[in-house]
């Protein structure tokens, strides 16, 4: 499936927004008075992070690394 530049771009702002998001939420999980009750959480946060690190990392080689 071929993607326009405008595209990519979009979905790199996109994806930065929902990164910027999901730092925000775990630092405000962990937090709370008993992280620990929020493990699952985190965990799952944290995967998404990871998740959308690759997806804008595979982004930015396909645009050039702009």
């Amino acid at each position: 499936m071929e993607h326009t530049r405008e595209d990519l771009m979009e979905a790199r702002r996109q994806i930065d927004s929902t990164l910027h998001k999901l730092r925000e939420t775990v630092e405000t999980l962990r937090a709370k008075e008993r992280p620990e009750r929020y493990k699952s959480q985190i965990t799952l946060a944290e995967r998404r992070i990871r998740a959308f690190e690759i997806a804008e990392d595979l982004i930015r080689r396909e645009i050039g690394g702009s």
